[in-house]
């Protein structure tokens, strides 16, 4: 790929771009209105706060139990990976993520945990 090529409009809007932009923006809204239909539903932004701070422990067991499905699924997909492309290579790339995605896992529950105390 040269200097240049990322710049082409082609590339910058290509459909793969726009259905994942359009994912994530989904996912921005459904947030926004989560927390805005809650802080409407108990009050205030402090009632919204308490509120889940108090229910930390429930969504703590909530991201754990999608940390579990993410990685079934990986360890589906990385044995599938394996068996169509044996090489070492395939195995440093897989490696790299796999510890790029633990070390965002840990730093984000940890910035979690140190946030709430």
């Amino acid at each position: 790929m040269s200097g240049r090529t990322w710049l082409r409009p082609s590339r910058l809007l290509s459909r793969r771009l726009g259905v994942a932009l359009l994912w994530a923006l989904l996912i921005c809204g459904v947030a926004v209105t989560v927390n805005v239909t809650g802080i409407h539903v108990v009050g205030s932004i402090d009632a919204w706060e308490r509120w889940l701070l108090a229910h930390s422990t429930h969504f703590l067991a909530w991201r754990l139990v999608l940390y579990a499905a993410t990685a079934s699924g990986w360890w589906w997909m990385r044995q599938r990976l394996r068996q169509r492309e044996p090489t070492a290579e395939t195995h440093q790339r897989l490696l790299r993520v796999e510890i790029a995605a633990v070390v965002t896992v840990v730093l984000l529950e940890g910035s979690q945990w140190l946030r709430n105390g």
